[in-house]
């Protein structure tokens, strides 16, 4: 799957949890979830699991903690797409 098609979807998914949206408007692959989206940790929680069901992956623990920007996102995205 191509990265900014993952990108696209990532951030329709983060767009539910957003509390910045004029940081959402502008999301690049340095966009930090907590501090520039104001997502808090349980909201996390929530963007993982609807990445998994988005792309029918499984983030495992130690990903789930890496993934807190949207590049760390969309390369675990990208990896888990692979093991497919």
């Amino acid at each position: 799957m191509d990265r900014s098609l993952i990108l696209s979807k990532l951030k329709v998914i983060v767009a539910n949890y957003s509390h910045d949206k004029d940081a959402l408007e502008y999301l690049t692959e340095s966009t930090d979830f907590i501090k520039d989206l104001k997502i808090n940790s349980a909201n996390l929680v929530d963007v993982v699991l609807d990445v998994e069901e988005e792309f029918d992956i499984e983030i495992d623990n130690l990903s789930m903690e890496r993934m807190l920007n949207v590049s760390a996102a969309l390369e675990i995205i990208t990896d888990k797409l692979k093991e497919k």
